[in-house]
């Protein structure tokens, strides 16, 4: 089974994503997106396939969204997705591919909807909350 996870080691939600996965008894492929930036036909791949927009897939917090005057909601999907390709982290993350699907991981239990195979033990986030596994 082939799982990737576009993954930012510095956000606890997309570490949360990376031990469910691991759960399960997979390794993922660990893109760590804010070294190796995107490209354009990734981004759009990647949004096509979770249904995802530019907009949609736009971090606004913990990055330089605001100061870019990106959050006014007329500012086209082209110009995110300029920017997002200049600067990684208006990537909202984690996003995941597996072969039930693309998500992107928010809350990190999302990530549940489109594993092949559930975690084989009872999983909690970093702050010790239980995720449920049905």
């Amino acid at each position: 089974m082939a799982i990737v996870i576009h993954h930012n080691p510095e956000c606890g939600t997309s570490r949360n994503v990376l031990s469910i996965i691991r759960a399960t008894g997979e390794e993922p492929t660990v893109i760590e997106y804010l070294q190796t930036g995107w490209t354009r036909a990734q981004l759009l791949g990647l949004f096509a396939a979770a249904d995802l927009t530019p907009r949609t897939a736009l971090r606004t917090t913990k990055s330089p969204a605001e100061a870019l005057g990106l959050l006014d909601p007329a500012v086209p999907d082209e110009t995110l997705l300029e920017h997002m390709l200049e600067h990684p982290v208006l990537v909202n993350r984690p996003i995941v591919c597996t072969p039930k699907g693309v998500k992107l991981c928010r809350p990190s239990e999302a990530v549940l909807e489109i594993l092949p195979v559930m975690p084989k033990e009872p999983i909690f986030k970093e702050d010790g909350t239980p995720i449920p596994v049905h």
